[in-house]
């Protein structure tokens, strides 16, 4: 049996899912015509609080898009030095949109409103270029899985709108920081101008994300889409997936985090383990002693992990990691 713990984007859809897809209504969604792509994008609108929505076939591509509709070519962004806009979308910001990165010495993926006004503040002259957008990412990958406070992103909101800049919200992992912090969508809606959220990962859907804005900001999303080749037109049988998930799949999003913790906890007390970062979600975030030796032990006892560089070694859980599966894992860590 291989326990596949690389991603949260590993999953497959439930025999629910897949029967909710079977019977979805579809359209050309191209010319705005398929009811459950229509049905799904009012459905996260309303959650969020916010005028409209439109859906992505990657989560890439709507932060990418976002960032486009936002800035001109030779503008300056601000994100974390781990951002995933930055580091992970093959460096489309700079050959997407034309745009430069100022980046921001966070701590786990998150900065502070004080670290943003003092990055944003200095010459406004032809030399530099224009500042237009924030970009923060929530939960931060690189960082963990850990989840921003609603009282510091307010306060970075007053930060963009002193300074004439965007915000915008790559949240991948939104819905795990929703549950772990019992947080209401709402209040994201408030912050943020864009929020791009991410259904083929904690929610367990095979493909899909989504873009949320004013009607004006998607109105110019859906051009950029078609300009990106993301127009998609039976795509109603992935954007039921969606809505299945989100009705079934949000509340479950805490044994994902429980787990996550348990592992942390078992490897806090191995002797193969030189250190384990907070866990507050579904990322386990580690450093081995020896990680040659751990990653060959995982992987004879057919477990997957990802290893992320500079001695990182990460564990996601998942919709489809069983309780049986679990008790595996937690037994191989104390054999190690």
């Amino acid at each position: 049996m291989e326990i596949n713990l690389i991603s949260d984007t590993v999953t497959k859809p439930t025999k629910q899912m897949l029967e909710a897809m079977f019977a979805a209504e579809v359209g050309d969604d191209v010319f705005n015509a398929d009811p459950t792509v229509n049905a799904l994008q009012d459905k996260v609108a309303r959650l969020f609080g916010m005028e409209a929505a439109l859906f992505f076939p990657s989560g890439t591509m709507a932060n990418q898009v976002a960032i486009k509709i936002h800035t001109h070519p030779g503008d300056r962004i601000f994100c974390d030095k781990w951002a995933h806009v930055y580091n992970f979308e093959g460096g489309g910001i700079a050959f997407n949109s034309g745009v430069t990165s100022k980046l921001i010495d966070g701590e786990r993926g998150m900065f502070t409103a004080t670290q943003l006004a003092t990055a944003v503040t200095g010459r406004a002259d032809i030399h530099v270029p224009y500042s237009k957008l924030v970009a923060i990412e929530n939960t931060t990958n690189k960082g963990g899985g850990a989840c921003w406070e609603i009282s510091e992103l307010q306060k970075i909101k007053k930060v963009c709108n002193t300074n004439n800049l965007k915000l915008h919200l790559d949240g991948a992992r939104l819905f795990n920081a929703l549950v772990a912090k019992q947080q209401d969508p709402k209040q994201f809606g408030e912050i943020f101008d864009t929020i791009s959220i991410c259904l083929s990962k904690g929610l367990g859907c095979p493909v899909g994300s989504l873009l949320l804005g004013s009607k004006k900001q998607i109105q110019q999303a859906f051009r950029v889409r078609k300009l990106f080749g993301g127009g998609m037109r039976q795509v109603g049988y992935l954007a039921s997936a969606g809505i299945y998930a989100l009705d079934n799949h949000v509340e479950r999003l805490a044994e994902d985090h429980q787990k996550a913790k348990q592992i942390g906890r078992a490897l806090e007390v191995s002797a193969a383990i030189k250190s384990v970062e907070p866990i507050e979600t579904n990322i386990v975030i580690f450093y081995a002693q020896n990680e040659t030796y751990l990653l060959e032990s995982f992987k004879k006892a057919s477990v997957l992990i990802t290893s992320m560089g500079e001695g990182k070694l990460r564990i996601v859980t998942h919709l489809d990691f069983t309780e049986a599966m679990h008790k595996k894992v937690l037994q191989i860590i104390a054999s190690l």
